[in-house]
């Protein structure tokens, strides 16, 4: 690791070096393993070391960024003097206030040395693991088991200076047989808290369970739908909706002070809660606030960064991304309010429907309806007078993200940490009364 010390030594020398009206140093650094296997057998084990330096400056009403990943002396410099090159070719931005001031930014504990210094036998043998229980069952596993630690520095010339570091564990595992598969994740900033076995399991009975999937006709279905399918629905809402920007280019669904969701469906963006993947300021230094997005079905809020919060008059909420971005701000670690059911008490209450594991290469439809296409995967079963009875053929859908949220009759009082490689969410199961499937596979 670069370490404090280091991380802030070096965006200092880069702004004492910037001749811009105003300039910013964000620094990005990783060291992380990554472990795959497939066919029941370790095929890859790979370690990344990386450091980034994105250098933004202002003159006037013009912003440039540039970025290296040669952090030397000598490649600070080089940057440094690119950036101020490419802004002085930009365009004025009339909207463009300034970069964000200093600002208190609050404490969170949330780095774990075993995680950080996690090896590749460690990472080895929870991987088999989960291949031995695969092939216990006659079954094949495939997956990756990843661990890292990873530093973000960033500081500007009005005062701002900001340092984090992070540890992260995720395993996730697709077990398969001849006609079905099973899938299952675990993601922690503690390594020793990944139960290996406990998620084979889980993956294989779903495999087990799924063979010889029937035909099922499309058509409008009750579902339950498990956590990974219920992340993603919330992964979309935020990159369709829940950015400044977008309500600002009149691209959202958001329609602040209207319902737009059922009653009891309340999401909120906290990058301060552990139960999350944690982060205490954002990508330009500005302390990440609690924002409540969705509250009783109401529209609340949507994630502001210095640059769209000065064209509204409003207060950054701590949720840039690093520049340049076309996204905007982006809510990070996303949480959708638990109910009180279990999910044996959700499948028992739907007389003939659907449990759904995940959803899978889901693409926009209708932006401002929030309307996504995708299919099911790895676990898609028949629901008959409250139990599950057999495996289906996976489906397509195309349906409205805010519809279905507006039709949840239930929510699992357990939840489950996601992780999409850069947002986190935090999740229960649902139970929604009516889905919209609109076609079959062969598989």
């Amino acid at each position: 690791m670069l370490g404090q010390e280091h991380s802030l030594a070096t965006l200092q020398q880069a702004l004492a070096l910037s001749t811009a009206d105003q300039t910013e140093v964000l620094l990005l650094a990783q060291d992380s393993g990554l472990t795959r296997f497939a066919n029941n057998a370790i095929h890859q084990n790979v370690a990344e070391t990386n450091a980034e330096l994105r250098v933004r400056t202002v003159l006037g009403k013009r912003v440039g960024v540039a970025s290296t990943h040669d952090v030397s002396s000598g490649g600070i410099a080089r940057v440094v003097e690119t950036a101020r090159e490419i802004t002085r070719f930009q365009a004025e931005n009339g909207d463009f206030k300034s970069l964000p001031p200093p600002e208190p930014i609050a404490t969170v504990a949330a780095y774990f040395e075993c995680t950080a210094q996690w090896g590749p036998e460690g990472r080895a043998r929870w991987a088999a693991a989960v291949c031995r229980l695969a092939a216990e069952a006659g079954l094949s596993a495939a997956g990756a088991f990843q661990t890292g630690r990873y530093e973000v520095a960033v500081a500007n010339s009005l005062g701002v200076s900001a340092y984090y570091a992070s540890a992260l564990a995720e395993l996730n595992a697709t077990v398969m047989s001849e006609s079905s598969s099973g899938y299952a994740e675990f993601v922690s900033m503690d390594a020793n808290s990944v139960d290996a076995e406990a998620l084979g399991r889980e993956a294989i009975e779903r495999a087990l369970r799924g063979r010889q999937p029937a035909d099922l006709a499309p058509g409008e279905y009750p579902v339950v739908l498990e956590s990974y399918a219920v992340g993603d629905m919330l992964d979309n809402l935020a990159y369709l909706g829940f950015s400044a920007l977008a309500l600002q280019e009149g691209r959202s669904f958001m329609r602040l002070g209207e319902r737009i969701m059922g009653g009891n469906i309340s999401i909120w963006d906290d990058a301060l809660d552990r139960t999350g993947v944690p982060m205490p300021f954002d990508y330009e230094g500005v302390p990440k606030r609690h924002l409540d997005i969705i509250e009783d079905g109401m529209a609340q809020g949507v994630a502001y960064d210095s640059y769209t919060a000065g064209r509204d008059g409003k207060q950054s909420t701590g949720h840039a991304l690093p520049a340049p971005n076309s996204w905007g701000p982006y809510p990070m670690n996303q949480f959708l309010e638990p109910g009180e059911a279990t999910r044996e008490q959700m499948i028992a209450s739907v007389d003939r429907g659907l449990l759904v594991t995940r959803f899978w290469y889901t693409r926009p439809v209708e932006p401002l309806r929030a309307v996504i296409t995708g299919m099911t995967r790895d676990g898609t079963f028949l629901i008959e007078r409250g139990e599950v009875t057999r495996p289906v053929k996976n489906l397509r859908f195309t349906e409205s993200y805010l519809d279905a949220m507006s039709r949840v009759e239930m929510l699992s009082r357990a939840t489950r940490l996601g992780y999409n490689g850069y947002a986190a969410t935090r999740v229960p199961a649902i139970k929604v009364s009516s889905f919209r499937f609109t076609g079959v596979t062969e598989h």
